[in-house]
């Protein structure tokens, strides 16, 4: 049984390191129901869309979650639009995903709640 992603911190992801299997990913992705992944039998990517009112509350977000981040030195994908901003989580060095993907989309949704960012 995976530990709660938001108490776990984001760690140095070294080359060779394998990525997580789909049962794993699938076990993640229990903790994070408005998330998905690519690819059910072999997910490389993991994405999710926020919704604002407005452009500025958007560029909020995303700066928000760059900042956080630049401090992990782990960083995703950000589509930052008109009232929303896609935020893709993915590990270049396993070419999948990495327990490290599911603590940072934790860490996100943790910001996207933050009272004053919505």
């Amino acid at each position: 049984m995976m530990k709660p992603l938001q108490t776990l911190k984001c760690e140095v992801c070294h080359e060779g390191v394998a990525s997580m299997a789909a049962e794993q990913v699938a076990e993640g992705l229990l903790q994070l129901p408005d998330w998905q992944c690519d690819n059910p039998q072999q997910p490389t990517r993991l994405f999710r869309r926020f919704i604002f009112r407005d452009f500025a509350q958007a560029l909020r977000f995303t700066n928000a979650v760059g900042s956080f981040a630049e401090q992990q030195n782990h960083h995703p994908d950000l589509l930052t639009r008109w009232g929303a901003v896609e935020v893709t989580w993915y590990t270049h060095k396993t070419g999948g995903l990495h327990l490290n993907d599911f603590i940072c989309a934790a860490q996100t949704d943790r910001i996207f709640t933050r009272p004053g960012d919505k």
